[in-house]
């Protein structure tokens, strides 16, 4: 008898939501009432359906986490795609010492961790956490596209471009630039995605939404202005192709379309979760209540970006060795290191070397244009 109201407590507050009330006061020449402030807690639902073996209750009933159901069959076939080309992935940057190629890496691999929650959470609807990892990863995931194709436009613009600059800006300054920008668009849009969690109230569901929806809004704004970068340089090199100051540049142009197949591929995936969102969060919505939406305009077409490397693999392409973010940490971890051992000798002897062997490669290269 005492644990009676213990649980009656749980059951209520678990399926209920709060209304704060406040009641005006009242003061005369008799009297003088206070206001006070009482709390109602109103149904939300009553869980009068038992969920079946997998967990699965219908949309719009408690514990409804998903508003369809949801195939164990596909989320194994896309999580087992994803593992595939995280291995090959994984294998071609080995092959080709290419060290940048880990931002991809991890794109594929949270996109494989995402699918494999998903066929987990399948099994076990009534689990808020298993639908709130497989949501943030997969929610996620593209980030990690964009910013490779930041990077690798980068290794791009160093190999091939005389110059090796576009609009004044290098090759280090671009990829720290575009990469920064889309770490803040993931800051919004992990803030975003984990309001957004089935299990959260609809009030915060509703904030999390709009959270996410300005985050790859503005993540497509910045896609928008590199594109307007990769269209620029693309000319560029047209007209130094034209005038015999690149060769070679077939192996270029095919890289460049791969960025921008990739690029084209995420915007079709943001896109999608923007009209998705926008068009409300309840099953009547065609694009929440269906699942063929979710596989066929956010799990293939990150697939797609995903593959479309393996096809066109940067890593026999374009240099390896290119100054860009991962720069900047080595310089920062060297400056720390210099610090301790005295006063930053190590760091400056370290750039200067950095420095010699970038003009030895330069003139090398002016060397071998000229014969």
């Amino acid at each position: 008898m005492h644990f009676l109201p213990l649980l009656v407590f749980i059951t209520i507050e678990y399926f209920t939501s709060t209304i704060l009330d406040v009641i005006p006061g009242v003061t005369n020449d008799h009297v003088t009432i206070p206001a006070n402030t009482i709390t109602i807690l109103i149904p939300t639902c009553s869980k009068t359906i038992v969920p079946d073996s997998n967990g699965y209750v219908p949309p719009g009933t408690c514990g409804a986490l998903y508003d369809y159901y949801p195939s164990f069959a596909a989320a194994i076939v896309f999580s087992l795609l994803f593992g595939a080309l995280t291995i090959a992935h994984i294998w071609l940057a080995a092959k080709w010492k290419a060290g940048y190629l880990w931002v991809l890496i991890m794109g594929v691999l949270w996109s494989t961790l995402g699918f494999t929650t998903r066929a987990i959470s399948t099994k076990h609807q009534q689990s808020s956490g298993l639908a709130l990892t497989s949501t943030l990863f997969t929610l996620l995931a593209p980030l990690w596209f964009n910013a490779h194709a930041y990077i690798t436009f980068s290794h791009l613009l160093h190999s091939f471009h005389p110059s090796r600059r576009i609009l004044n800006l290098s090759p280090r300054v671009l990829s720290t630039l575009f990469v920064s920008l889309d770490i803040g668009t993931f800051a919004i849009q992990i803030v975003g995605g984990s309001w957004a969690s089935p299990a959260s109230p609809p009030s915060e569901q509703k904030k999390g939404i709009d959270i996410y929806m300005g985050g790859i809004g503005i993540q497509q704004f910045f896609i928008v202005i590199f594109v307007f970068l990769t269209v620029k340089f693309q000319l560029e090199m047209s007209q130094f192709v034209k005038i015999g100051k690149v060769e070679n540049w077939n192996r270029g142009k095919s890289l460049l379309w791969a960025i921008y197949a990739c690029v084209g591929f995420i915007t079709i995936r943001i896109l999608f979760r923007l009209v998705q969102f926008n068009a409300g969060t309840s099953s009547a919505n065609a694009l929440v209540g269906q699942e063929a939406y979710f596989y066929a305009l956010e799990a293939v077409p990150m697939l797609l970006a995903a593959l479309v490397f393996i096809v066109i693999h940067p890593g026999n392409i374009v240099e390896r060795d290119v100054e860009g973010v991962g720069s900047l940490v080595k310089e920062f971890c060297c400056c720390c290191k210099g610090r301790r051992r005295g006063g930053g000798k190590g760091m400056i002897n370290q750039e200067a070397e950095r420095v010699n062997i970038s003009h030895r490669a330069r003139r090398q290269n002016n060397d071998q244009n000229q014969a």
